[in-house]
C-alpha cells in the first residue's frame, strides 16, 4: 500500500503553521497526524502539499495510490473503511473528501465520476488553527490508548505522588522526581528520554513527548502537548508546542500553539479570555480578517521560529507568523505577521539574513542542522507574506 496525506482545501486556515509544513506534519495529541497515518496503517507516507514545501516534504508515487485527507485523525473504524475501499471509490463524510485510490496526485483531483460511499461513523478532523489545542484532549486520549495498548509502563519512581497510576505511562529512559502527577481528568503520557524534574505539579491528560523537559516547579494541566526537545516551566493550560521550541521560565501560555524553535522569554504571558468575557475572534490568513472561533478561551498562536523577550504580553487571540521577534513592552497588536521585528511601538522588517544567524544557533544547540532546504522554505514564506508587512 503507499499512501499520500493531501493538504485539501483547509491548509489555508491552518496558517501560520502550515508556511512551513504540510496538514500532516501539524502534532495534535501525542503524535503528529502523519506519525498517526503511519502506525494505523504500518505503511510509509507520502506528501501532497504545496511546491515549496516538497523538498523537504517528498511525494512518492506508486501505481495506486491511497489518497487520505491530511487533516483528517484516524481510527480502528475509519482504517478498517479504507482498507475495504477499492480503485473508483471515494469515501465521503457528508461533502468531505476522506479518502480514495488515484493513479496520479493531483491537488485538484476530480472524483466526481468514482463511485461515492458514505462514511457513517464520526470523525475528528483538524479545520482551523484552534481545534489543534480544542481538540488535543479527544486526539490525546486516542493516541495514549493506542501507543500503550498491550505494553507496561517503565516504573515510576516512588519519590512522586500519583493519583490514577494505570492512566500514566513511562517510555525507556523517562525520569520523573519528586513531582505530583494526577491522571484523573486525563491520561500521562512521558516519552522516551523525557523528564518531568523536581516539585512539578502535572494535572492530565498531558503528552510530554520524546526528549522533552518540564523544568523545576513547572505547573502544567491538560489537556496539554509537549513536543519533542521542548523545555517548558511556569503555567501551561490546554496547549499544544509542536516541538524543539523553549518556554524555559515562569509566566503563563494558555489556550495556544506554538510551532517549532519557538522561544518565549521569560515572565512572558499570553490573555486567553476577554475581560468582557466574549468569544474570541482569531486572524484567517484564507480570508485576511479576523473570524469568529466561537470560543470563549482562545490564546496565543505563533509560527515557526518566533520569539518573544522577557516580560513580552500578548492580548486574547494573538496570531505570530513564522520568524517575528517580539521584544518592546506593551501589547502587539493581534495580528502579527511573519518576519516582523519589534512590538507595540510599531515594527520593522526582520529581514531573512538575520532571521537565519538566529536559527542556525538555535537549531545547532539541538544538534539539527539549518542547510539550504530549511533556508529555501523561509525565504519563499518572506516573500509570499510581504503582502502583510507595511513596514
Amino acid at each position: 500500500m503507499n499512501c499520500i496525506l493531501f493538504d485539501g482545501p483547509v491548509r489555508d486556515n491552518l496558517l501560520p503553521f502550515t508556511f512551513t509544513r504540510p496538514v500532516a506534519e501539524i502534532r495534535v495529541g501525542i503524535m503528529t497526524i502523519r506519525e498517526k497515518w503511519e502506525a494505523y496503517l504500518n505503511c510509509p507516507i507520502s506528501y501532497l502539499t504545496e511546491d515549496y514545501l516538497s523538498e523537504k516534504y517528498p511525494l512518492t508515487l506508486a501505481n495506486t495510490n491511497l489518497m487520505i485527507n491530511a487533516s483528517i485523525l484516524p481510527s480502528e473504524k475509519l482504517v478498517q473503511e479504507l482498507r475495504n475501499l477499492s480503485e473508483n471509490e471515494v469515501l465521503l463524510k457528508d461533502d468531505i473528501i476522506i479518502a480514495y485510490w488515484s493513479k496520479t496526485a493531483d491537488k485538484d483531483q476530480d472524483v466526481s465520476s468514482f463511485d461515492q460511499l458514505n462514511y457513517n461513523g464520526e470523525i475528528v478532523q483538524i479545520l482551523n488553527t484552534w481545534d489543534i489545542f480544542s481538540k488535543n484532549g479527544e486526539a490525546l486520549q486516542a493516541d495514549f490508548d493506542f501507543l500503550t495498548k498491550g505494553r507496561k509502563s517503565q516504573p515510576i519512581s516512588n519519590t512522586n505522588s500519583l493519583i490514577h497510576p494505570e492512566r500514566i505511562f513511562l517510555e525507556e529512559g523517562a525520569k520523573v522526581e519528586y513531582s505530583i502527577l494526577n491522571a484523573t481528568e486525563g491520561p500521562i503520557y512521558i516519552g522516551k528520554n523525557a523528564e518531568i524534574w523536581e516539585g512539578s505539579l502535572i494535572r492530565g491528560g498531558l503528552a510530554l513527548c520524546d526528549n522533552a523537559i518540564i523544568k523545576m516547579g513547572g505547573k502544567l494541566y491538560g489537556p496539554t502537548t509537549i513536543g519533542p526537545y521542548s523545555k517548558v516551566c511556569g503555567e501551561v493550560s490546554n496547549s499544544v508546542i509542536f516541538g524543539y521550541s523553549s518556554k524555559g521560565h515562569e509566566g503563563y501560555l494558555g489556550n495556544a500553539v506554538l510551532g517549532e524553535w519557538c522561544n518565549i522569554g521569560a515572565d512572558s504571558n499570553n490573555s486567553n479570555l476577554k475581560n468582557n468575557y466574549a468569544k474570541v475572534r482569531l486572524w484567517n490568513y484564507a480570508t485576511e480578517k479576523f473570524e469568529h472561533t466561537g470560543l470563549q478561551f482562545c490564546g496565543l498562536m505563533m509560527g515557526d521560529h518566533s520569539k518573544t523577550a522577557i516580560n513580552t504580553m500578548f492580548n486574547t487571540g494573538t496570531v505570530i507568523g513564522v520568524s517575528s521577534n517580539i521584544y518592546v513592552p506593551g501589547f502587539p497588536r493581534n495580528f502579527v505577521p511573519s518576519f516582523s521585528w519589534g512590538g507595540a511601538s510599531g515594527f520593522s522588517t526582520y529581514m531573512p539574513t538575520k532571521a537565519f544567524e538566529a536559527a542556525k544557533v538555535m537549531m545547532a544547540r539541538r544538534n539539527v542542522e539549518f542547510n539550504d532546504i530549511e533556508a529555501n522554505i523561509l525565504n519563499h514564506v518572506f516573500e509570499i507574506t510581504k503582502k502583510w508587512r507595511n513596514y
